[in-house]
C-alpha cells in the first residue's frame, strides 16, 4: 500500500478546508494557521502526491479534478480518524466519561429510567466505572434545538418524521391512544368516535412544540379537519393524564403513558375512526453518520435492544449509530 504519498492528517484537514471555503485563507483560517504556513503545507502535501491539487487565482483557489477526487477522499479519512480520535479519548478518560442527554417528556419518564440502569449495568459488568448522565426533560422542538445546538450529545424525540439537518436512528414504535375517564359520555360509547368529531371537542393536550400535540395536529391534517381551541393546556403527560382523569375532558396520549390507567380501569380508552396515530421514536445527535465511541453510542445501543413492549423499529443488523 503506498502510504509514503499519503499527506498527513493535519495537511488533509487544510486542503478539505481549502475546498470548502474556496481560498488558501479561509482554509488557514479554519484550521488555526497562518496563510503562509498553509500555503507552504499545501505545495508539500502537491509534491508529495506528486499532482497540482489546486487553481490558484486572484479570486480564490478551486481544487483542479485530481484535487476534486482527494479532497472525497480525504473527508472520509478525517471522519474515520475523527472516531478512532474519540475511542482513544474514551479509553483515556474512562472514568470521568459523561454523557449529556436531552429527552422528550414522554420519552424521559416511562423509557429513560431503564435504559440508564441498562447502561450502568453494563459498565460495571465491564468492569469500568459508569458514564455520568446529565438528563434534561423537555419537549421534542427544544430537544432539537439542544442537539443542533451542540448542548447536547443525544437527543430522543417523538413525531411522524426524521428531523432536518440532524443524524437520526428509530429506536422503537408507539401510538397515541384517546382517553377519557369513566364518568365521561364517550367512555361508554360503543362506535368509534368520527375525527371530524374528535377535531371540534376542546381536548387536553400538551404545550406547542410537544411531539405527542405535533402528532395529533398532523393526524387531523391528514384526515382534513382541524382542532378547536383546547380546553386545558398543559406542560407534562403526567398532568395532561391527572386532567383527564379528574374530569377535565379527553386526551391523545402516549399508549406508554396510559397503560396502567386504562388496564385499571382509571381510564377508558375510547375508539377513533379515520385517524393514524402512530408514530415513531427516534434518537437524534449531529456529527458524523456513526455515533463515535463512547457512552452516547452506547446508550443508542441500549435504546435500540430495549424497546417498549417488544416493537422495534431497528434491525438488529444494521450497526449502531448509523442513520435510520
Amino acid at each position: 500500500m503506498p502510504l509514503d504519498r499519503v499527506p498527513d492528517l493535519l495537511s488533509l484537514r487544510l486542503f478539505v478546508a481549502v475546498v470548502e471555503g474556496g481560498s488558501i485563507g479561509a482554509g488557514a483560517r479554519a484550521v488555526g494557521m497562518t496563510q503562509q504556513a498553509a500555503s507552504e503545507r499545501l505545495r508539500a502535501a502537491e509534491s508529495l502526491v506528486g499532482v497540482v491539487l489546486l487553481h490558484r487565482g486572484r479570486r480564490g483557489s478551486r481544487p483542479t479534478e485530481a484535487g476534486t477526487l482527494l479532497a472525497g477522499w480525504a473527508a472520509r479519512l478525517l471522519e474515520a480518524a475523527a472516531e478512532v480520535g474519540e475511542g482513544i479519548a474514551t479509553l483515556r478518560a474512562d472514568s470521568a466519561a459523561r454523557v449529556r442527554v436531552a429527552s422528550s417528556m414522554t420519552i424521559a419518564e416511562h423509557l429513560v429510567p431503564r435504559w440508564l440502569l441498562e447502561l450502568r449495568r453494563r459498565a460495571t459488568r465491564a468492569g469500568r466505572t459508569p458514564p455520568a448522565v446529565e438528563l434534561t426533560a423537555t419537549n421534542s422542538v427544544r430537544v432539537l434545538a439542544a442537539v443542533g445546538g451542540g448542548q447536547v450529545d443525544l437527543g430522543f424525540v417523538e413525531g411522524t418524521e426524521a428531523p432536518r439537518g440532524l443524524r437520526s436512528r428509530v429506536v422503537a414504535l408507539d401510538e397515541l391512544v384517546v382517553v377519557a375517564a369513566p364518568g365521561h359520555p364517550w367512555a361508554r360509547r360503543r362506535r368509534p368516535v368520527p375525527a371530524a368529531e374528535l377535531a371540534a371537542t376542546p381536548l387536553v393536550v400538551r404545550e406547542p412544540g410537544s411531539g405527542t400535540r405535533q402528532v395529533l395536529e398532523r393526524a387531523l391534517a391528514a384526515a382534513g379537519c382541524a382542532p378547536v381551541a383546547p380546553a386545558v393546556e398543559l406542560t407534562t403527560a403526567t398532568s395532561v393524564r391527572e386532567a383527564v382523569r379528574a374530569g377535565a375532558g379527553v386526551a391523545a396520549l402516549s399508549a406508554l403513558a396510559v397503560a396502567d390507567d386504562v388496564e385499571s380501569g382509571r381510564l377508558v380508552r375510547v375508539a377513533v375512526d379515520g385517524l393514524d396515530l402512530s408514530r415513531r421514536l427516534r434518537a437524534t445527535w449531529a456529527g458524523p453518520a456513526r455515533l463515535p465511541p463512547g457512552p452516547a453510542r452506547e446508550l443508542l445501543e441500549v435504546a435500540l435492544l430495549s424497546p417498549p413492549g417488544g416493537r422495534t423499529a431497528a434491525r438488529p443488523a444494521a450497526p449502531p449509530g448509523s442513520p435510520a
